[in-house]
C-alpha cells in the first residue's frame, strides 16, 4: 500500500494527514515534540473567513477578504493562490466546526466573529483567545481516529534531518528517535514538510522554542528554492520581558495602545491614523518603536495595550486566556491594569517555494503552513489569515501527496540506505567533536544579530554587517564541542543540529533583504524607505548551487487585482 510521510504534527500537518488517510492511504506523522505541543496551539485571536455574522459584517465576501489580503500583503501576494484560499475558506472552517471545534457563538449560535488588522470587515471568528488550541485538539480528535483504524501512525519525539531526493525525486526521510539515537531511514511515496517557522533565529519572538527553522532547511538543502525570505513579521504586542503573545484579538475588542501620556499615538502616524490599532501589523509595530524611540514609551523599552475600558465581563468571556498570561507572567490584571508590550518577531511569511498545489520543484515532495511560501501573505501576513492558510493548503498538500503516491514512483533501496550512512555519520561526528566553541555562545550571538540588524528596521551596512557574522558563526559551529555524549535523550546534540539549520536560514533571510532594495511590508530598508513596484514587483529565491547560496526571481501573479496605493 502506498505511505505518505508528514514532518511536523501541527495544524497544517495533522490537516494534510487527515486528508490521505481518508483516501485510504497510511501515513506517518513525524514530530519532534508531541503534536498537541506543536506551535500550533499557541494561535489565539481567530481564523478569517467571510462568514457574514457579525452585524457589521453583512456585505463581506471572498472577494473582500481576497482585497483586504492582497493589500495587507502590499500586493507581493500570488492572487490566484489568494483567490482560491478566501473561496475556500467557508468550507474548511464549517468543516472542522463539524469535527466539534468548539467556536465562540453569537446569540443565536453562529460561530462568532470580531475585527482584526487590516480587514474592512468583522471576519475573525475565534474560540474565546485560545483558538489554535481548539483547532488542533479537534484535528488531533480525528488522527486518533484514523489511528485505531490503522491509517495515521505517529512517530513523537522523532527529528527529522534529512529528506531523501535523487534527479529531482522525493524518496522518503531519514529521521532518529530523541528518546534512543536510533538512527533510520524512511522510504515513502510522497513526503509533506509542515514544520513551522524560524522565528527562533531572532533573540525576540512570539515563537516556540522548536521554531527555528529547521524544517525550511529540510527542503534548502534538499534542493528547493526557498521564497520572499526577507519578509518576517513582528507582532505589535508582546508581553513586556517574555514576549509571549498578546492577541490582536485584544485589539480587535477594542484595546487601546498607549504612550507614557497616556495618549493613542497610533493617530499621530500618518500610516496609522485611520485604522488605528486595527491597521496591519507591520504598521503598528513599526510605528511602536518610533514612539519608543521618540522617549514616549516606558524604560525606554514598551508601551501599554489598555483594554481597561472593555469591563470585567467582556475580558473573562473574550479574551480569558490574555488575562490569565498578563497575571501569571507580569503580575497584573488586565482589568485593572494596561499590559506592558513590545513588537516581538512572529511570523515567517516567506519559505519553502510551492505552488497552489503545494507542490516544489522535487516530485513527491510537498510543503504546507508557515514552512511553505505559497504566497498568499505577500510581504505582510494580515492577523487570522495563518490559520486559515493551515487548513486550506494542509488539505491542498494531503490531497497532492495522496495523488502522486497512488500513481507509484516506486522506492530506491540503495539509495536510501546511502543517507542513513551519511546522517549516522554526521551524528556520530557531533558526538565525538572535539572541539573548544560552545554552541550556546552561537546561538546568543545569532540572535541577537538577527534581531539588531536584520529586524524591524534595516539597512544596507547593518544586513552587511549581519551576513558578515552569521558567516563567521558558521565557521565557529565547525569549531562546536557536545559535552553529553549519551544516545538517550541528548538534547545537547538536537540544539546542535537545529543550530546548522537556524544558521543556514538566517543567511538567508539576510541576503534576500539585502538583495531587496525597497521598503515593501514587514521588510523595511531605512535607505530605501519607499515601495518601488517598477523594480521589484517580483519574489526573490534563493537556492543552493554547489552548495553556494544564489539569488533569482520569480514574477508575482496580479491576475486579480491591480497594484494600487496601500490606505488604512
Amino acid at each position: 500500500m502506498p505511505e505518505v510521510i508528514v514532518i511536523g504534527g501541527g495544524l497544517a500537518g495533522l490537516r494534510s494527514a487527515i486528508e490521505c488517510a481518508r483516501g485510504g492511504l497510511v501515513v506517518s506523522v513525524f514530530s519532534k515534540v508531541y503534536p498537541l505541543r506543536s506551535h500550533s496551539v499557541a494561535a489565539q485571536g481567530g481564523i478569517n473567513v467571510p462568514l457574514c455574522n457579525h452585524p457589521d459584517g453583512r456585505d463581506d465576501s471572498w472577494h473582500r477578504h481576497a482585497m483586504d489580503t492582497i493589500k495587507g500583503g502590499d500586493f507581493l501576494n500570488d492572487q490566484d493562490a489568494v483567490r482560491f484560499m478566501c473561496m475556500d475558506a467557508v468550507e474548511r472552517v464549517v468543516e472542522i466546526e463539524h469535527m466539534g471545534c468548539p467556536f465562540s457563538r453569537t446569540e443565536d449560535g453562529r460561530i462568532a466573529q470580531r475585527p482584526f488588522g487590516g480587514g474592512a470587515f468583522p471576519r475573525t471568528a475565534y474560540a474565546a483567545d485560545r483558538t489554535g488550541h481548539a483547532m488542533l485538539n479537534t484535528l488531533y480528535e480525528q488522527c486518533m481516529r484514523l489511528k485505531a483504524e490503522g491509517l495515521i501512525r505517529f512517530y513523537d519525539e522523532w527529528h527529522v534531518v534529512s529528506v531523501i531526493v535523487d534527479g529531482s525525486i522525493c524518496y522518503g526521510i531519514v529521521a532518529y528517535n530523541i528518546r534512543e539515537l536510533e538512527v533510520r531511514s524512511f522510504p515513502a511515496d510522497a513526503v509533506i514538510i509542515a514544520t513551522g517557522g524560524a522565528g527562533r533565529v531572532y533573540l525576540n519572538s512570539t515563537n516556540a522554542l522548536i521554531n527555528t527553522g529547521m524544517g525550511i532547511s529540510l527542503g534548502y538543502t534538499a534542493g528547493i528554492p526557498l521564497k520572499d525570505m526577507e519578509f518576517i513579521q513582528f507582532h505589535p504586542t508582546s508581553l513586556y520581558g517574555t514576549n509571549i503573545l498578546i492577541t490582536e484579538g485584544a485589539r480587535g475588542e477594542g484595546g487601546h495602545l498607549i504612550n507614557r501620556d497616556g495618549k493613542r499615538f497610533l493617530s499621530d502616524y500618518p500610516d496609522s491614523s485611520v485604522s488605528m490599532e486595527l491597521a496591519p501589523r507591520d504598521i503598528v509595530a513599526r510605528n511602536i518603536v518610533r514612539e519608543i524611540k521618540r522617549g514616549r514609551g516606558f524604560e525606554d523599552s514598551y508601551v501599554l495595550l489598555d483594554l481597561r475600558h472593555l469591563g470585567e465581563r467582556r475580558i473573562k468571556e473574550r479574551l480569558p486566556g490574555i488575562r490569565e498570561l498578563s497575571m501569571k507572567f507580569a503580575g497584573i490584571d488586565p482589568i485593572t491594569t494596561p499590559i506592558p508590550v513590545q513588537p516581538a518577531q512572529h511570523y515567517t511569511m516567506g519559505g519553502i517555494d510551492v505552488n497552489a498545489r503545494a507542490e516544489t520543484i522535487i516530485k513527491g515532495l510537498y510543503a504546507a503552513g508557515e514552512c511553505a511560501c505559497v504566497s498568499v501573505h505577500g510581504a505582510n501576513r494580515l492577523g487570522g489569515n495563518s490559520l486559515l492558510e493551515t487548513l486550506v493548503f494542509g488539505r491542498v498538500a494531503g490531497r497532492s501527496a495522496l495523488m502522486h503516491a497512488r500513481a507509484g514512483v516506486g522506492r530506491r533501496g540503495p539509495l536510501i540506505k546511502e543517507y542513513e550512512q551519511r546522517e549516522t555519520q554526521r551524528i556520530q561526528s557531533l558526538l565525538k567533536s572535539t572541539g573548544r566553541l560552545n554552541q550556546w555562545d552561537i546561538w546568543e550571538r545569532l540572535r541577537r544579530t538577527m534581531m539588531e540588524d536584520a529586524g524591524i528596521f534595516r539597512s544596507r551596512d547593518g544586513l552587511k554587517r549581519a551576513l558578515d557574522t552569521v558567516r563567521n558563526l558558521m565557521d565557529d559551529y565547525r569549531g562546536i564541542a557536545l559535552h553529553d555524549k549519551g544516545r538517550r535523550m541528548n538534547m545537547e546534540l538536537y540544539w546542535a543540529i537545529e543550530l546548522w539549520g537556524s544558521l543556514i536560514v538566517s543567511e538567508a533571510i539576510i541576503m534576500c533583504a539585502l538583495e531587496r532594495q525597497e521598503s515593501r511590508g514587514s521588510h523595511f530598508r531605512e535607505d530605501f524607505p519607499e515601495r518601488d513596484d517598477q523594480d521589484w514587483l517580483r519574489h526573490t529565491l534563493i537556492h543552493y548551487n554547489n552548495g553556494k547560496p544564489v539569488i533569482g526571481y520569480k514574477d508575482v501573479d496580479t491576475s486579480l487585482f491591480k497594484v494600487t496605493e496601500r490606505q488604512y
